[in-house]
């Protein structure tokens, strides 16, 4: 009788442990896609991301996620106006945020980490550099338990999260196939991979015959058909500073477009977001409206490549009001990890 529940007790074990390491697998197959789409858009690490969903949902079966898509454990606040659901955290019955599509919970854990000052001296690392990232986090007080970087650390290596880091958008269903190559017998994963690398080409649009190449008239094809659908995916989005309008480019694009959709004269658009021309590049951000004359934060570092400008962007504040609080010329760039003010004016040294 014990050895028969001692093998029962095995075979459980086992169960347990196979269907655990399917379910990590399948959330990264299912999540690392918007896990790349915010590390194009917030400079954080895909690896972090997944890591901290893969550790926040048990491998997307805790409750939160199951029925709230919330992937992060992300709290109601006094900000949030959509739906809630009551959850036991640190507290009895705590009031957590219920998102339509786990993409939402993805946005707004880069925001949350993008935005609060705790977090500035995150975006000052190499963004490929996810140990640093991990400790990062921890010493910014993300998370209680002592050993929370070294957890991080493990999952990323041990499922080859890091890999995601080195992709981009466009190509993270080649590296997903590369990490799991038993997909190719998926029908449906091919499928996706087949169509997200395809032109759509739908049987309504003709494209005038032109004496070019085939790759060239291709592209040609392809420009012309995903335009509308990339306009048509634009959501108006709130900045934290001061609840301002606006939207993060899709893909490139001239500012005509989004002045026709949105309603916005051209000349308001280059104005309100500092522009000197009228062409706009994926994940460029556009205010819809004014920028604010200070930041939500009081401080942020400087990231490698960042310009003034793009400071401006992610913050919502006004170029010139930036130049003049940090007591800098028009034109003149930041050294990486030097400390932008955003609300008082720099001390003189």
């Amino acid at each position: 009788m014990k050895k028969v529940v001692f093998i029962s007790t095995m075979l459980v074990i086992s169960l347990f442990k196979a269907q655990s390491w399917k379910n990590e697998d399948q959330y990264v197959q299912r999540f690392a896609p918007y896990a790349v789409e915010e590390m194009e858009k917030y400079k954080i690490p895909a690896s972090i991301t997944l890591a901290q969903g893969l550790l926040e949902t048990g491998g997307g079966q805790s409750r939160l996620a199951v029925q709230g898509n919330n992937h992060f454990g992300i709290k109601c606040k006094e900000d949030w106006t959509g739906k809630t659901m009551t959850h036991t955290d640190d507290a009895p019955n705590e009031c957590f945020r219920v998102y339509d599509d786990p993409r939402g919970s993805y946005e707004d854990h880069s925001k949350f980490l993008a935005y609060r000052k705790f977090y500035v001296n995150l975006f000052s690392l190499d963004i490929k550099d996810y140990k640093s990232w991990a400790h990062g986090l921890k010493k910014a007080g993300y998370a209680t338990n002592p050993r929370y970087a070294y957890i991080l650390i493990d999952k990323i290596e041990k499922l080859k999260l890091y890999e995601f880091d080195n992709t981009s958008s466009k190509e993270v269903l080649f590296t997903i196939l590369k990490l799991y190559p038993d997909l190719r017998n998926d029908k449906i994963f091919m499928a996706k991979l087949e169509q997200d690398s395809s032109p759509k080409v739908p049987e309504t649009i003709t494209v005038p015959y032109q004496q070019t190449s085939y790759a060239q008239q291709q592209k040609t094809v392809e420009k012309i058909l995903t335009k509308q659908e990339l306009l048509n995916s634009i959501l108006i989005k709130s900045h934290p500073n001061d609840h301002l309008k606006f939207i993060i480019v899709p893909d490139d694009l001239d500012l005509s477009s989004l002045s026709d959709k949105f309603g916005i004269s051209e000349s308001r658009l280059q104005k309100w977001n500092e522009l000197d021309g009228d062409q706009l590049k994926k994940n460029d951000i556009i205010f819809l409206e004014a920028k604010s004359s200070s930041g939500n934060v009081p401080t942020y570092k400087a990231q490698v490549g960042e310009s003034m400008h793009d400071i401006a962007q992610k913050f919502g504040i006004k170029l010139k009001k930036l130049y003049a609080k940090n007591r800098m010329d028009d034109g003149q760039q930041p050294q990486p990890g030097q400390l932008i003010y955003l609300q008082q004016r720099k001390p003189r040294s």
